[in-house]
Formats: C-alpha cells, sequence, structure tokens
C-alpha cells in the first residue's frame, strides 16, 4: 500500500488542526483522527450545487454564498450549474485551505478560484451570512460533518434558531438554504421547518458514481 504523506498543518480558529495528506494522486484532510475530506468522495458535496440549482431556474444574475470551501468540489459544480452572469462568494475561515487549492491541490482546484464569477472571503461564513439582508439567492454550508458533528465550536450557532434566523433574513425570497451532513440529523429539519422553511431532505451518496456512504443534503426555501 502507498504510504500516506504529510504536506502541511492548518490551525483553526477554536478548533483543531487541520492536517493535509497525500497518497499517491489522492488528497485527504483530517482533524485528529477523523477524516473530514476525501479527494475521491466529491458526490454529495457537488450535489449540494447540483440541488440547490435545480430549485432556482429561471433566476438571473444569480447571487450564491458557499460556506467552507474544502477541496472546491461544491463551488466548481456551482461554476457549472448557476449561470454566466451569477456571482458566488465563497467564505473560508482557514487561510491555509485556499492556500492548499492554490498549492499541492492545484490541480483539483482546476482554476476554480480564478474564475471572475469567485470572490473568496476569508471570514467565519456566520459572520457573513450575519452582514447582508436579502442579499443571496442560495446560501450552502458545508463547514461541520453536519448540524450534529460540529468540528468547530463556534460553528454551533450556524445551525440554531438564531442561526437558522439570520439566514433566512440573508436570503431574498425564495432563495435556498442547503445544508450537507454526513448522517441525518431530525431534530435539525425540525428546527428548520420552525424557521419558515420549506424542507427538502435529500440522500446522496459520497463518491459521484453514486457509491459510497450516504450522506443527506437538506434544502430549505426562504417562504
Amino acid at each position: 500500500m502507498t504510504p500516506r504523506e504529510l504536506i502541511d498543518t492548518a490551525q483553526v480558529p477554536g478548533g483543531e488542526p487541520l492536517r493535509l495528506f497525500r497518497r499517491g494522486g489522492d488528497f485527504m484532510i483530517v482533524m485528529d483522527r477523523n477524516e473530514l475530506m476525501n479527494s475521491r468522495m466529491s458526490g454529495s458535496e457537488e450535489a449540494l450545487s447540483t440541488l440547490t440549482a435545480e430549485r432556482l431556474v429561471g433566476r438571473k444574475r444569480q447571487r450564491w454564498l458557499i460556506g467552507g470551501y474544502g477541496m472546491g468540489f461544491t463551488l466548481r459544480k456551482a461554476l457549472s450549474v448557476a449561470g454566466d452572469d451569477a456571482e458566488i462568494v465563497v467564505a473560508e475561515l482557514v487561510p491555509k485551505i485556499i492556500e492548499w487549492a492554490k498549492g499541492p491541490m492545484a490541480q483539483l482546484a482546476d482554476g476554480c478560484l480564478d474564475d471572475a464569477r469567485v470572490t473568496v472571503r476569508i471570514a467565519d461564513v456566520g459572520a457573513v451570512i450575519g452582514d447582508e439582508r436579502g442579499a443571496y439567492d442560495a446560501i450552502l454550508l458545508d463547514v461541520d460533518n453536519g448540524p450534529d458533528g460540529i468540528v468547530r465550536e463556534g460553528n454551533d450557532g450556524l445551525y440554531s434558531h438564531t442561526g437558522l434566523a439570520r439566514a433566512k433574513a440573508a436570503l431574498r425570497p425564495g432563495g435556498i438554504l442547503a445544508v450537507w451532513s454526513a448522517a441525518p440529523d431530525p431534530a435539525f429539519a425540525r428546527r428548520m421547518r420552525e424557521a419558515g422553511f420549506a424542507v427538502d431532505e435529500v440522500v446522496v451518496r459520497a463518491r459521484s458514481n453514486g457509491k459510497g456512504p450516504r450522506h443527506v443534503i437538506w434544502l430549505g426555501k426562504r417562504r
């Protein structure tokens, strides 16, 4: 078996360090003993964008906010489905994630961060959401392993009643809040409905070939 090579380490504000590994042509981002991301598993992150776009068909000049760059799967798919006139803001808390995308994982990024439609903000996505009202057609959150799998304590507020109310206020009428999770969470789905979203829960596979673990995406439409 090809050994795993440690490429770099990044400090997460208020969380444990992230480590970037490479094994052959594959990359892994790990926190403690938990593998958060793997370059072989892009399917559910891509679905986060695809399912969102399906619910915004016909809208012109869409403005999206993506919380968490990760390995860029969600952003790259968003660029292909949101329209040539779209604007996409990426909020990434950890600067080294963007450095890795432009450095050792540049081939994987495939130039997505250089697209004229993309703006990167090195910031907490929760703060970005709170900065504006009625500003976005879509807010996509993939910053943890889900509402019940917090990897940074400060992210807990994103999934609370208060956090959901802020997300709703930041959306335009009919806008979509899309939330990725590694596992089901009935309590979170209930909170979304209580916050005034019409909610769809979609189960997707981790790999783009339709295989791998099952993940969950909630899509809440602002009523």
